[in-house]
């Protein structure tokens, strides 16, 4: 395995069909605020609900809420489709 491989594996999980970069400590060198807690609670629904409309876990939404894990690009935007705001305002990198 390379070093570019061994990194890459320290940095993503999988979840079912979709990736997260994983945001803990100093192992990562950016991690992404988000303001998905918010904008389901907006709405009044559950993390189940929510997670049901996304087509993964609630403990992913758990995870991405809490910010132990960022989505995947394509759950990203299909995130930012459900709630009719751009990627960029939903999720904010920081360094």
């Amino acid at each position: 395995m390379s070093a570019a491989t061994s990194q890459w594996k320290a940095c993503f999980t999988w979840h079912g069909k979709y990736a997260f970069h994983r945001c803990i400590g100093s192992r990562s060198d950016f991690c992404m605020k988000n303001q998905m807690r918010e904008l389901r609670m907006r709405r009044n629904w559950s993390q189940q609900e929510l997670a049901e409309r996304l087509g993964v876990s609630r403990q992913t939404i758990n995870a991405i809420e809490a910010e132990r894990y960022d989505p995947s690009l394509p759950l990203a935007i299909k995130i930012a489709k459900l709630f009719g705001k751009p990627v960029e305002t939903i999720f904010e990198g920081e360094n």
